[in-house]
């Protein structure tokens, strides 16, 4: 903080420990780096989609890591964040604009030439064409579902979700676009990058990105994972739940990075149908 600042502080009457506790300018620097980190995998993962094929489909899963790696610099700048006090409203506007290319553009275009494009030549070349299509338009409505999502973010203040949960626990209000992005880079990533070659599952994967875009637009409650690091209970404890699941992740990742989506998806399908059964109940 400049002298500038300083005196504008005694004048206000701010006691030296105030004064003490503001972040220096380059602090606010740290977050906007993992979010620099953060749109430069989704430009890699864009990269990778555009030259894959089914010669080589490494570039399918490299791109599909890379997005799942862009979901962990996302959840970091924030933690950053909020540990320093180095919040700004410029740091939430990149944020978001990085979210848009890296969890909207990137997964979309990954999804679509993985899922659609691959497809070989039919013995009905009208029905491969309707498919493609349709990916198209599927994979516009996530990404238009995704920026949507980021929009009523941020400017909703205090949302509540249609379905409430616990009082005084933090939910999201729909599915964060950062998780919509991580089911589709988690399923690619699975199947190691190889392309869908038939055109039932590629109607599977039609509704699989349907229902995830649904989900990111929905009034439907998330877990949100806040309160566990704002470090006021159990930090220890905290520690280890997360080195054990990121050793089960570097060891097993195929299968722990799917899982993971696939709870995390299913849990607020289940969270509303619990509620709305409940209330059924209570009515009766």
């Amino acid at each position: 903080m400049d002298e500038h600042a300083l005196e504008e502080l005694d004048e206000m009457g701010a006691d030296p420990d105030t004064r003490r506790r503001q972040p220096s300018r380059g602090m606010f620097l740290l977050p906007s780096l993992f979010t620099a980190g953060n749109m430069a995998a989704g430009f890699y993962a864009i990269t990778q989609s555009v030259q894959g094929s089914l010669f080589d489909t490494s570039y399918f899963d490299r791109a599909a890591l890379a997005i799942g790696i862009a979901v962990l610099f996302d959840g970091v700048d924030g933690i950053v964040a909020r540990a320093t006090n180095t919040t700004s409203a410029f740091g939430r506007e990149l944020d978001s604009l990085a979210d848009v290319i890296t969890f909207g553009v990137a997964p979309s275009l990954l999804a679509y030439i993985w899922g659609f494009r691959m497809i070989p030549a039919l013995s009905n070349p009208d029905l491969r064409g309707q498919i493609v299509h349709l990916g198209v338009f599927i994979c516009f409505i996530f990404l238009i579902c995704g920026a949507s999502r980021l929009a009523r973010f941020n400017i909703s203040i205090n949302p509540q979700p249609r379905n409430p949960g616990r009082p005084g626990k933090k939910y999201f209000v729909g599915m964060p676009i950062p998780a919509g992005a991580g089911v589709i880079a988690s399923v690619i990533h699975f199947q190691k990058g190889s392309p869908i070659d038939n055109p039932w599952i590629a109607l599977v994967w039609v509704a699989l990105i349907g229902f995830t875009s649904f989900l990111m637009v929905s009034n439907w409650r998330f877990w949100s994972a806040k309160e566990m690091t704002s470090g006021k209970r159990r930090p220890f404890q905290l520690v280890a739940v997360i080195a054990v699941f990121g050793a089960l992740i570097v060891l097993y990742h195929r299968y722990m990075l799917i899982i993971l989506a696939m709870v995390y998806l299913v849990s607020g399908v289940l969270a509303r149908l619990a509620y709305s059964w409940g209330r059924r109940r209570r009515h009766a």
